[in-house]
């Protein structure tokens, strides 16, 4: 197997696993409907991080990293508004 295709292999892997890590948590917050477990800091520095690759990917032309990470926005972006969603229905 050539190196580049190796390293779509990985590439994809990653994105494909880092998008997914976020379903586990999604999945449990919805059933649930609770998510007092879910840090809000971390959430919302994990939304800003990948917006912030979202742009560097931008300003360098990588269609896959924006690709993936928009994806992992998404993902991330629906724990936090879980998180504000169950956590503003008790008030």
């Amino acid at each position: 197997m050539s190196a580049p295709l190796i390293a779509s292999v990985v590439g994809t892997a990653a994105a494909l696993l880092s998008i997914t890590s976020f379903a586990p948590q999604i999945f449990k917050i919805w059933k649930e409907r609770d998510a007092s477990s879910v840090s809000l800091r971390t959430y919302a520095i994990t939304v800003t991080g990948f917006a912030c690759w979202i742009i560097y990917a931008v300003m360098i032309k990588a269609w896959p990293v924006i690709a993936s990470n928009t994806a992992c926005l998404m993902m991330s972006g629906a724990v936090l508004a879980l998180k504000w969603k169950f956590s503003r229905k008790g008030r």
